[in-house]
């Protein structure tokens, strides 16, 4: 059986599965109903086949997706509106700047601080109170369609196996971003960042096209580890019922 390739997102209350040109969301509220909701996805990246720079236009178009979601499931809950991640990101932010800024160690060992540090704010999105919960039915409930068969909590497309590349590939970016002129340095910066990031999509689909290759085998493993041991919860069968409704409503727009 030939499926559609599928993404997913854990909220705080639900599951958001998107398609190639479709999305579905669905949320359960206080009261334990059951909302929801599908529509097209705001597509701009789809025509772009360049190396690096397909990434981050396809991130910025799932980025693009949430307001979507929320004006039509005002109920959602996306991990990032807690006010300790949204805390967490305004101090990461300030501490990354300072350790950038500041002296007594490496320029290499700065950077490796300030991207650890920016990670903050995203390990604190990730363990919730129902959100692990929530992000395994999600790849429980998508890798079952794949395979026909009931799946794992984790699943090998998760966006956590991105961590490793893009951190690796940031600290490089701002290394080198760090020799260009000071006026330029915002600039060489944003530059780097984006090439980090594309270049860390690239990665990853590589691991993902290679299973069996020793090195995208060990590349993997990290984000494996991190969705098993951390981002990941085993759900009850009412959570994944929803993911399921949400994969489905998603699947009825694609077919």
């Amino acid at each position: 059986m030939e499926t559609t390739r599928l993404g997913g997102m854990a909220l705080q209350n639900g599951v958001l599965v998107h398609g190639p040109t479709a999305w579905g969301c669905a949320v359960r509220d206080a009261n334990g109903e059951l909302h929801v909701a599908s529509g097209r996805k705001p597509r701009f990246a789809g025509a772009v086949t360049t190396p690096v720079l397909r990434g981050p236009l396809r991130l910025a178009e799932a980025f693009a997706l949430l307001p979507v979601v929320r004006k039509a499931l005002p109920q959602a809950r996306f991990p990032f509106e807690r006010p300790i991640v949204l805390s967490a990101i305004a101090a990461s932010t300030v501490l990354a700047r300072t350790v950038r800024r500041g002296r007594g160690l490496s320029a290499g060992t700065r950077e490796i601080v300030a991207g650890a540090v920016a990670l903050v704010p995203a390990a604190l999105a990730l363990r919730g109170q129902e959100l692990a919960a929530y992000h395994g039915a999600e790849h429980i409930s998508i890798g079952t369609y794949e395979s026909g068969e009931r799946a794992p909590k984790e699943h090998p497309r998760c966006g956590s196996q991105l961590i490793g590349p893009l951190l690796a590939s940031s600290v490089a970016a701002n290394l080198a971003a760090a020799k260009a002129p000071g006026p330029a340095r915002g600039v060489a910066r944003l530059l780097g960042t984006t090439v980090a990031i594309g270049a860390s999509v690239e990665l990853f689909g590589w691991t993902l096209r290679n299973p069996e290759n020793r090195l995208a085998r060990a590349l993997a493993r990290p984000g494996f580890e991190l969705q098993s041991r951390f981002s990941t919860a085993e759900p009850s069968d009412a959570q994944v019922e929803v993911a399921n409704a949400a994969r489905d409503a998603c699947l009825a727009l694609e077919t």
